[in-house]
């Protein structure tokens, strides 16, 4: 049976739509030349040469006019193709078709086959935590606009499963054919760089448009399994998955990101948490018109015909005076909050919980149990914040604050004091009483715009606000400094600090600065017995190859583990994943099991991250699905952990990881030719151009590949199919242990140890989408003579670990376990094919006639990046 025909059915239907709004606005000829392309790259891709070289010729040959609207036209439809793929997985018809189509069903059978007492089960579910962490990385490249359009093509693809008179079939039909034509006439790219408001506003776009649907949706789904499973429910105030931000708290390398920006973004939080609340109550309160009450209802709403209402509206009102406020706080810098305003998470929920016990307390249980079940469920995810903000900074800014301050009060410059100096001037100040800043000290800007920001989180609150992380941590000072600069600010609350280790060294490193903090009386006592660490996945790839990075990972997570184990000190791991598999991304379901045992007792934090918020959270159905995939994931984790790891399966790892890191090092930082080959291949410096991100590419706008961010390293990479970082280095060192007869033992690990499985699952995914031939036309166009050895020799690399991987794991094709991962990327290689092609002509066209370049041109070339990103589903 062909699982992927209605899939194919709904691409070919988007297709066809689209096709007729190109013909609509650009004639026949166009449409045709498309169509010509289209059928040239499905022949290419089915082997055919002289279709491949014809194909090539056909691009190359396009007028100035036909550039943007070809590159439009396969753009647009890569974002098509992607939405059908993400209604599918949803999807009556698609669910025996993809890998997990029930994974709490999944989850709760396996359970029960492993005979898991009742307790145990119930005692895992109550104490579930998982924080996703939204961040606004710059590979968003679908504008919000957009977004919409595409949920409301995925709403039509739903209705045209269910049977429908032809009449009403028509009627979607033309649905779908406006929606298109309004996205064909809607800029892809933003004309300016979106700003750190702009980017929060994204985050609350897709809580509301998906996300607060999905929580309930998601908490019901997982209550009932439980009742079936141990006879109980979850708990009413059961928030097993909250939300948090990075956008518009994140300063990192971002001088966008002020303090003023921040209050911004935390009273816009507010805003848009007062506003969906309001637009619940209204709901509710036209639906609960209900008399019977019980007392403790009577007593507040007095004798009245419908007490509920009158409860409701009351509460509904506070919101929207608050609401208003909020508008007139954002307009000035400072203004007075009255004391009558809705700003506490007890406010919302006592009324709402006074209602749902009266429902309760008469009879009402299948009324409490509904809408306003979910209005309650919400409240305790979300609250009156909708996303906790993070704060994140780099160590150095910090010590900066100290030095200016030593230097003004004749101490000396803390800058130059040695950690054990800068460790006793810390914790006697934090024992101190008194005002550490003197009230005539006039810090320089950057030291103020610190000092600022810590203001602004001591006045907004636990509620309001999550964890404080510390960028380039590598000692007990950088965490006791940002813990005495939010004394110094009045802080109320014990905040979570959470140092970041993100290169090698940091990594190899954070478990002796963790031993050394924690045996620090006065944090052991402030910490109250928990502790945040953050474990940083991108750099550490960049810096050291993904097998290097990936050991170093896990081996730093299990040496934190048994750190804080032994110091009875609850730990809770803050993973920094990118989308992609060189940033620790892929699949969550496989990442999150191949952890150290014992790293998700205390809870699960992760980023999501960029353009993967839209893929896992953009429609109400699939966000229900992603947050399932992670809670089945987290559970089966915590009842059934994956074994520790034999000492034979270490010493092969560090070998693995050692040798790969040297020959992905020899390659990146060793080969003089390395740099101005990978300008020359990839659009990295174009990249600098797409009005992405609000923050910039390079943390130093003249360094070399080192102070490149780990994301547009990625992004150009991706651009040209080489997939470098996320495989260079791995096979060097599979092809070592080969060859010293450990295969057998390479065979064991990926058999029993999931931290080696997903390694090369990962792999597997890589090669399947990485492609020597179009890397090689990159090389061919844009490549001076000089500079072609170094790609001749990457891309025979990138074949011999090829070869070498489906040796190791008895196949002769790639994802073969994984059809529809397969699928899926194989269904979008056609659109982007002639992408890649284009995009390589059009680079050539703006290094070698900048004269020719016009404004056509230079957005062309935006839209083929955008399209490729689409097109490869996770581009940074």
């Amino acid at each position: 049976m062909d699982h992927y025909a209605a899939l194919r059915a709904n691409v070919g239907l988007l297709g066809t739509k689209l096709g007729d709004t190109i013909r609509g606005q650009l004639g026949d000829a166009l449409l045709e030349r498309v169509e010509q392309i289209r059928l040239l790259s499905k022949a290419a891709r089915q082997g055919e040469e002289l279709q491949a070289d014809k194909l090539k010729q056909v691009l190359r040959s396009l007028s100035d006019d036909e550039l943007l609207p070809v590159a439009r036209a396969f753009a647009q439809f890569l974002n098509l193709a992607n939405l059908a793929e993400q209604h599918h997985t949803i999807s009556r018809i698609g669910h025996a078709s993809i890998e997990k189509p029930e994974p709490l069903q999944e989850l709760f059978s396996l359970l029960q086959d492993k005979q898991l007492d009742g307790a145990s089960v119930e005692k895992a579910v109550a104490s579930l935590s998982i924080e996703l962490v939204l961040t606004a990385h710059p590979t968003e490249v679908s504008r919000r606009t957009l977004i919409h359009k595409l949920t409301e093509i995925a709403a039509c693809l739903t209705e045209l499963e269910q049977e429908l008179t032809a009449v009403q079939q028509q009627k979607v039909e033309l649905r779908l054919s406006e929606l298109i034509a309004q996205a064909w006439h809607t800029n892809e790219i933003r004309e300016q760089r979106p700003t750190p408001v702009d980017e929060a506003k994204s985050g609350f776009a897709v809580i509301e448009s998906s996300l607060w649907q999905a929580i309930p949706d998601f908490l019901r789904e997982l209550d009932t399994k439980l009742i079936a499973s141990v006879g109980k429910g979850l708990a009413l105030d059961a928030a097993p998955v909250k939300f948090s931000s990075w956008m518009g708290g994140d300063r990192d390398g971002n001088p966008f990101v002020t303090s003023k920006v921040t209050r911004q973004v935390l009273l816009l939080s507010r805003w848009k948490a007062a506003d969906l609340f309001a637009q619940d109550l209204d709901l509710l309160s036209s639906e609960l018109s209900m008399y019977q009450a019980s007392a403790a209802l009577k007593d507040i709403a007095g004798d009245v015909s419908e007490p509920y209402r009158l409860v409701l509206n009351k509460l509904r009102t506070g919101l929207l005076q608050t609401r208003d406020w909020l508008t007139e706080a954002l307009k000035h810098d400072r203004l007075q909050r009255p004391q009558d305003l809705i700003w506490h998470n007890s406010q919302l929920l006592d009324p709402l919980l006074l209602c749902y016990q009266s429902l309760l307390d008469c009879g009402m249980q299948v009324i409490a149990n509904g809408k306003l079940l979910d209005t309650v469920r919400r409240a305790y995810a979300f609250g009156l914040t909708l996303l906790k903000l993070d704060i994140r900074q780099d160590a150095g800014r910090h010590a900066q604050v100290f030095s200016e301050l030593t230097q003004h009060l004749g101490l000396g410059d803390y800058g130059a004091w040695d950690e054990s100096a800068r460790q006793a001037f810390l914790l006697a100040e934090l024992a101190n009483r008194r005002p550490l800043f003197p009230k005539n000290w006039q810090p320089g800007a950057d030291v103020q715009e610190v000092l600022d920001t810590c203001e602004i989180v001591a006045r907004h609150g636990s509620e309001a606000l999550s964890t404080y992380v510390i960028s380039m941590a590598g000692k007990p000072s950088d965490v006791l400094a940002v813990q005495l600069l939010l004394k110094e600010a009045g802080i109320s609350f014990a905040m979570p600090v959470a140092p970041l280790f993100e290169t090698l060294s940091d990594l190899q490193n954070a478990p002796d600065c963790m031993q050394r903090l924690l045996s620090i009386d006065w944090y052991r006592g402030y910490i109250n017995g928990k502790q945040e660490v953050m474990i940083g996945y991108s750099d550490s790839a960049k810096d050291a190859g993904v097998f290097a990075a990936a050991w170093a990972q896990y081996s730093a997570q299990e040496a934190l583990v048994a750190i804080c184990q032994q110091a009875k000190v609850q730990l809770t791991l803050f993973h920094g994943r990118g989308g992609t598999i060189g940033r620790g991304g892929g699949p969550a379901h496989a990442a999150i099991l191949s952890q150290p045992p014992g790293s998700l007792t205390g809870g699960l934090r992760v980023t999501e991250q960029g353009e993967m918020i839209r893929f896992k959270f953009g429609l109400p159905k699939l966000a229900e699905r992603s947050l399932a995939l992670y809670a089945s994931a987290v559970l089966e984790g915590l009842l059934l952990p994956p074994p520790v790891p034999k000492q034979s399966w270490r010493d092969l790892m560090q070998q693995l990881a050692s040798d790969s890191c040297e020959a992905y090092r020899a390659v990146v930082r060793h080969n003089a030719d390395f740099v101005p080959y990978f300008r020359a291949a990839t659009p990295e410096q174009e990249l600098g151009q797409l009005p992405l991100g609000s923050r910039p590419a390079k943390r130093n706008p003249t360094g070399g590949v080192e102070s490149l961010r780990a994301i547009p390293w990625i992004f150009a990479w991706s651009q040209n199919r080489l997939m470098l970082p996320a495989w260079l280095g791995a096979g060097n060192a599979l092809a070592n242990a080969a060859a010293q007869d450990k295969t057998a033992l390479l065979d064991e690990m990926q058999q029993q140890w999931p931290f080696f499985a997903t390694r090369m699952s990962m792999l597997e995914m890589v090669f399947l989408k990485a492609d020597t031939d179009i890397a090689a036309y990159y090389d061919k166009v844009l490549v001076p003579d000089e500079l072609k050895h170094l790609g001749d020799s990457l891309r025979a690399q990138l074949a011999a670990d090829r070869a070498l991987l489906l040796k190791l794991i008895h196949s002769d094709t790639l994802m073969s376990k994984e059809s529809w991962i397969r699928e899926s990327i194989m269904l979008r290689n056609t659109y982007v094919d002639p992408l890649h092609i284009l995009q390589a002509e059009l680079l050539h066209r703006v290094r070698h006639q900048p004269e020719r370049v016009n404004p056509m041109i230079s957005r062309a070339l935006m839209v083929t990046i955008a399209g490729i990103a689409a097109g490869m589903r996770n581009s940074g």
